[in-house]
């Protein structure tokens, strides 16, 4: 459920927005409470539009503004403010392909090879490819040449992302219970014997609607007594186990993922600023709601009070109006 706050009585026009963004961006220092006070309040649609009007008023896209803003900064502060603007200003299947094609620069890092599983595991599968289409169109070849050609990453995690990434699920709720014990046990065969690259373990996790996954994944926990998460987790220590459990939890629970996610981003010292704009931006207008309650269930804290302890400023102003009040 969504947690952006947009106004009830209904919201001035896309060119009263974007006059009033235009304002917000004059001078050296930007209004950014003005830029939050009307971004943050509008939805992907209204977004649209108020760029759509931007651009038609001022013959300049406001993505363009947002990004010589950036280029101007030398706080790190405004750098994580004007990125998150730019994020979240975007139509979401460009920002999924944009984050996708920035994950790829940088595949060794296993935070940035969970944007690849996000994208392609809690999303809807025409989401999935409007951003392979939009991903094409920005970038020149296809989300799928990109990860095959990949040098960084290895076999079979490699092998596992493209499947995924070229993955048009079923979308409906039939489930099939024989199919589903049976690749229940098919699963626990590969866990067991730690073989989690097997053609079967793929084939499963990479084509299964999310419906018939829940049904596996309910089988396989009746049948031994364990949920396959834990079971990956303490059987499979390797990278591939790793990204498979993120894959089942943004297939089947995606809240378990990104309240981990967020819980990473603001654990220890300093902030991962980059994975907690990316979690915030990208589910706020999705399931938020549901991964501040995982979030306070696990934590016993809230998103918000981590949130606002861990950042300063506009950046904080801007993923606090995200995120939310907290009930």
């Amino acid at each position: 459920m969504s947690t952006v706050a947009v106004p009830a009585s209904p919201p001035p026009t896309a060119s009263e927005d974007a006059e009033s963004l235009r304002k917000a961006l004059q001078g050296w220092r930007a209004d950014k409470g003005a830029l939050v006070g009307i971004l943050c309040r509008r939805t992907a649609a209204q977004r649209a539009a108020i760029r759509r009007a931007y651009a038609f008023l001022y013959r300049e896209p406001l993505l363009n503004c947002f990004r010589h803003r950036l280029s101007r900064q030398c706080s790190l502060l405004s750098l994580d403010f004007w990125k998150a603007m730019i994020l979240w200003t975007m139509d979401p299947a460009e920002r999924d392909a944009n984050l996708a094609h920035e994950a790829l620069k940088k595949q060794k890092d296993e935070n940035y090879i969970q944007v690849l599983i996000e994208v392609s595991c809690a999303s809807t599968p025409d989401h999935l490819m409007a951003v392979r289409q939009i991903y094409l169109k920005l970038f020149g070849c296809s989300i799928e040449e990109d990860l095959a050609a990949s040098t960084a990453l290895q076999e079979p995690l490699r092998k596992m992302l493209v499947r995924l990434v070229s993955s048009y699920r079923y979308a409906r709720d039939f489930v099939d219970m024989d199919v589903a014990k049976l690749e229940a046990a098919q699963l626990s065969e590969a866990i067991r014997k730690k073989q989690l690259q097997g053609d079967d373990v793929v084939r499963i996790i990479s084509t299964r609607s999310k419906a018939q996954l829940r049904a596996t994944f309910q089988c396989y926990k009746e049948d031994l007594g364990t949920d396959i998460v834990e079971d990956m987790s303490s059987h499979c220590k390797c990278q591939l186990g790793r990204m498979l459990k993120s894959a089942v939890w943004c297939l089947t629970s995606p809240e378990k993922h990104f309240a981990e996610v967020i819980r990473h981003s603001i654990l220890g010292l300093g902030t991962y600023e980059d994975m907690l704009t990316r979690v915030i931006v990208s589910r706020a207008e999705i399931d938020m709601k549901q991964i501040k309650e995982e979030y306070k269930g696990r934590y016993k804290s809230s998103v918000a009070r981590d949130v606002a302890g861990d950042t300063s400023f506009g950046y904080r102003d801007m993923l606090l109006a995200l995120v939310g009040s907290e009930e």
